[in-house]
């Protein structure tokens, strides 16, 4: 098996503050450390399961030299390769060359999710809302739609009870959540300890990977209709003039296409 592991910080047991999720300073880096050892509980359930290549691309932009840059690399378990990557959903190859599943680990709720830990989508600051087609979608969803442009199915989500229900109701009831922390407001939660929450983590990764059909890849639809709304009237201007966007509202863009990954591209490149 060919298994594609995509990581956020914001859904890991521990962190529940913004400085744990950038910035040069010791929160961040303790942030890091709990980070890196949840990527490899998701890796060594991945090799029980029987995987023989694993790629972890860390989709964290903490900004700065750590944009999508927050792994630590000497405490990466050694059966794994890692991407860092300069632009979020830039890097396609894996999936190009064909992965059998994907596992999602520590993910967030989407923005204006009451009891999600963290919760925004893409942005913490402008975006306030995102559709596909009409449906209300976060970050798991951006990265379910990416897997899925390559025939690739998300088998695992793991992160706070809020984004395990967001999961579940996009891709299905097939689909292997692991709750690590239920949410008491955005930057608050009652937590499992990190030492338990990568053993569920390992565990949900090797029950995921029994049965690779248990979700079927993700596809928005077609023709494929991706809406924002922005926060502000200015956060919108750096989208706007792109080829393929429109302005539909005061707040909001709209891109159209033929499939989720036109319409996404001539917006966000």
């Amino acid at each position: 098996m060919r298994i594609h592991i995509i990581s956020d910080i914001e859904g890991v047991a521990g962190i529940v503050k913004w400085a744990q999720t950038g910035g040069d300073q010791t929160l961040y880096h303790e942030g890091r450390k709990l980070y890196t050892e949840e990527i490899n509980a998701a890796v060594r359930g991945a090799k029980a399961a029987g995987a023989k290549e694993i790629v972890v691309m860390d989709c964290h932009g903490a900004g700065g030299d750590y944009e999508f840059n927050s792994l630590l690399p000497d405490l990466l378990d050694p059966r794994c390769e890692f991407v860092v990557q300069s632009r979020w959903t830039e890097y396609t190859a894996f999936l190009e060359e064909g992965c059998d599943a994907a596992l999602f680990v520590g993910m967030h709720a989407m923005a204006g999710t009451p009891d999600g830990v963290l919760s925004h989508t893409v942005s913490s600051q402008a975006w306030q809302r995102l559709t596909f087609n009409g449906t209300l979608v976060g970050e798991t969803g951006i990265n379910a739609a990416l897997c899925g442009r390559w025939g690739c199915p998300v088998l695992l989500v793991t992160g706070d009870r809020a984004v395990c229900g967001e999961a579940r109701a996009l891709l299905g009831s097939g689909l292997t959540t692991v709750e690590v922390k239920v949410g008491l407001g955005r930057f608050s939660a009652r937590q499992k300890a990190p030492q338990l929450a990568r053993e569920l983590i390992e565990a949900g990764a090797k029950q995921a990977l029994k049965d690779l059909s248990a979700v079927r890849p993700y596809d928005p639809g077609r023709p494929c209709e991706i809406e924002i709304e922005f926060t502000t009237p200015d956060r919108l201007v750096e989208y706007r003039n792109r080829r393929g966007v429109e302005q539909t509202g005061a707040l909001t863009l709209a891109s159209k296409a033929d499939d989720w990954w036109t319409a996404w591209s001539q917006f966000y490149f």
